[in-house]
């Protein structure tokens, strides 16, 4: 049986940490971006924001933030993924702050990571890094939460797949 589309860009899907230079077509780059806005969130309030950066200064900035993962200033184009708690308190309180709007954000960082994948574009989702340099470096207000870092551009190097754990590893049936 053949995989369905998505299950095949999601098996195939890889974090690329090796870029060339071409640049990533705009209308790439909004279907990527418009894959982030429809992911789900909780009371659809979207509580995300996305900064896209070329600036090779800045995107030299955030990965001296991200423990000076070089990759990240190679990339042609870096999206830094941010939340924004106080959307989701907003409806959900305390849980809303602290929980929700970082699974919203998730969300989004995986449709985007996959809309990418699907166009032939490498990504690599980077959650290591100094929240309040990468505040700083993109001048974000102090309660604008930042993510996730993620380069992307034409991979270099695809890796092999990653092991991954069976299914009755991971799964309990009640």
């Amino acid at each position: 049986m053949a995989l369905n589309p998505v299950l095949e860009v999601i098996k195939n899907r890889r974090s690329i940490r090796s870029f060339k230079k071409d640049p990533i077509p705009e209308e790439y780059l909004k279907l990527i971006l418009e894959a982030g806005i429809w992911a789900p969130s909780a009371g659809n309030l979207q509580p995300w924001y996305f900064v896209v950066v070329r600036d090779p200064e800045v995107k030299k900035l955030l990965s001296i933030s991200a423990l000076n993962q070089t990759f990240i200033s190679q990339a042609p184009v870096v999206i830094v993924v941010c939340a924004l708690p106080w959307v989701s308190s907003s409806r959900y309180g305390k849980r809303g702050e602290e929980l929700y709007c970082l699974q919203d954000t998730a969300a989004a960082i995986q449709n985007m990571l996959l809309a990418a994948a699907s166009l032939g574009i490498g990504s690599c989702w980077v959650g290591a890094f100094d929240e309040e340099a990468v505040r700083k470096i993109l001048g974000l207000n102090s309660k604008v939460r930042p993510v996730a870092i993620i380069p992307m551009g034409y991979p270099a190097k695809i890796p092999p797949p990653p092991p991954r754990r069976p299914i009755k590893e991971v799964v309990l049936e009640e």
